[in-house]
């Protein structure tokens, strides 16, 4: 058995996998791959911090992988077992986002919490977009986001959108998502 993903798969099977040439779906590599076709079995997803890496399962199959973006050491994503709450293909923070200059429509904060930072007079808060958000624990779930190679978000996992796409439209409400 694989202790990264749990299943029994061939010796170097993963390794091989890991490493394998872009897919029919033609992303490039470090974008992710996804295969999927005539694998049948329950979706799962499987996210590990330390790879930066999220995998989709169906049934035992892993059928995709993403690079991905996780919480960083002062906002980590928690790990655990959880199940996918809600999906929303054009979510928006409700604590995150930027706040914008009115008259010259600069950002004046790109980081801005709404718990510690007020737009002041002439100035706009605008929630962060988190496109293709699938919810898997309180505030937290996958989304598109920017990938800078190491553990960035607030918590969230980002992901490269064909990904993010990919993961959507192949999970339901109630598939198990477990971070490690």
């Amino acid at each position: 058995m694989s202790a990264s993903t749990g299943t029994s798969l061939p010796t170097g099977y993963l390794a091989a996998f890991r490493h394998a040439a872009p897919v029919r779906e033609g992303l490039p590599h470090e974008q992710g791959f996804w295969d999927a076709e005539g694998i049948n079995g329950p979706p799962s997803i499987r996210i590990h911090r330390s790879e930066q890496k999220a995998y989709f399962y169906k049934g035992t199959h892993i059928v995709g992988m993403s690079p991905v973006a996780t919480g960083k050491t002062t906002h980590t994503t928690p790990g655990g077992t959880f199940k996918i709450s809600q999906k929303s293909k054009d979510h928006k923070s409700s604590l995150y986002g930027v706040i914008r200059d009115n008259a010259t429509g600069q950002v004046v904060n790109d980081d801005a919490d709404t718990r510690k930072h007020k737009a002041a007079p002439g100035q706009t808060f605008e929630n962060a977009p988190m496109p293709y958000f699938m919810r898997f624990n309180g505030g937290i779930g996958m989304h598109v986001g920017h990938l800078p190679g190491y553990a960035a978000s607030h918590g969230c996992v980002r992901m490269p959108k064909p990904m993010a796409i990919k993961f959507f439209e192949n999970v339901e409400v109630g598939t198990p998502v477990i971070v490690e």
